[in-house]
């Protein structure tokens, strides 16, 4: 497919911003934030009042009314301008946490959470993975009982993303037995009574991105938050599995791509036996390797995304690209670490970074060998 959406003069526009960004708003801090283990509230605001954080959501929602091609563009230049993607799980949760709800055009919820969220005034988390209960939805246990006005809500959610820092929690919930159509999904105030946030997660990546174990007891909901109809919840988020996986492969090759980028800058300065690093045969072969990994990746999610903005349902076709760009960037990370020698092991060389997130990239939006049974069932029945 064409590539000329992807350089059009406003989209060029948005690459010089968001890159201006990033050099002024993250990459100075990114090493405290990574301390810290989150990003402060004041980034979303400032994300929030440049543009980046409603970028592909409707103007009536309180966005800039892009497309997902829009927020693929914001994703690869903060990757490519140094931003992690850590930051970008922290920065962007509201990409899984209320696309539901917008698309419900419930404008009541989309006056309380979703504007006030893509204005950089609350945080929103979505909180599907159980204990027991990771890709696989339809077991998840966490129950709510209509009573009155209201839902009691019981239950646990582990591996939450900025669920530490949540206003918000989009919570996937059974209300009856069927396992696909007893789901429903139910917007939490983390204020609320009977919910709290057990602990939070340490994780060997994604350092500045908080994750959280969370507890539902007799948490009561008004039944005004519920999203869509009662029993809705299971194809509502199967309808956003494709935008998030596609995310993840923007992620994949992105900080594949950032780190060829330090590797290849690193070895034509670093010498090595009289000459540049660079000037090694087997070095440049393994720069080209990276190079076509990230190239072939880039490609294809792309043109799937392409086809997505253009009204196709593409749900294999994402879940492969999600596990291209994955593929290649565990490829180019190891590669990186391995070309930057005893420094790329230490923690103040950016690659090794990008090989600790890398690692979360297979596992998160639905793990790989999941990704493939799901691609098997599609094309083979």
């Amino acid at each position: 497919m064409s590539t000329d959406v992807w350089t059009t003069p406003e989209r060029a526009a948005l690459r010089a911003a968001v890159r201006d960004f990033c050099t002024k708003e993250i990459v100075p801090h990114l090493d405290q934030w990574e301390r810290d283990g989150e990003v402060p509230r004041t980034l979303h605001k400032a994300a929030a009042e440049a543009g980046l954080l409603g970028v592909a959501f409707p103007e009536e929602a309180g966005g800039q009314g892009g497309s997902i091609i829009d927020q693929t563009i914001v994703s690869e230049e903060l990757l490519y301008a140094g931003a992690s993607s850590g930051l970008l799980s922290a920065l962007f949760t509201h990409g899984i946490a209320i696309p539901h709800l917008v698309k419900s055009g419930n404008a009541d919820l989309i006056d309380r959470y979703a504007k006030p969220t893509l204005n950089g005034d609350l945080i929103g988390s979505l909180a599907v993975t159980e204990p027991d209960a990771g890709s696989d939805v339809a077991a998840i246990r966490t129950r709510a009982v209509r009573e009155g006005d209201r839902y009691i809500v019981n239950g646990a959610k582990t591996f939450i993303t900025s669920s530490t820092r949540a206003d918000f929690v989009t919570t996937v919930v059974r209300t009856g037995e069927d396992p696909h159509r007893g789901i429903s999904l139910l917007v939490v105030d983390t204020g609320s009574p009977g919910f709290s946030v057990v602990r939070r997660l340490e994780k060997m990546g994604w350092l500045c991105s908080d994750t959280g174990e969370l507890a539902y007891v007799d948490v009561r909901v008004p039944a005004a938050n519920l999203i869509g109809e009662e029993g809705s919840g299971f194809i509502q988020v199967a309808q956003q599995f494709a935008g998030e996986r596609l995310g993840l492969a923007v992620h994949g090759y992105g900080i594949a791509q950032r780190a060829l980028d330090l590797t290849v800058a690193y070895t034509r300065q670093r010498n090595a036996f009289g000459r540049p690093l660079i000037s090694k045969q087997v070095v440049r072969h393994k720069l080209v390797e990276m190079t076509r990994a990230v190239e072939v990746s880039r490609t294809y999610a792309r043109s799937i995304t392409e086809r997505i903005a253009a009204g196709e349902q593409l749900f294999a076709e994402a879940a492969m690209a999600k596990n291209q760009a994955i593929e290649a960037c565990s490829f180019v990370v190891n590669e990186a670490v391995q070309l930057h020698g005893g420094s790329g092991y230490m923690r103040e060389t950016e690659v090794e970074r990008h090989y600790r997130d890398a690692r979360i990239l297979g596992i998160g939006g639905g793990a790989t060998e999941v990704m493939n049974d799901l691609i098997a069932k599609a094309l083979f029945g």
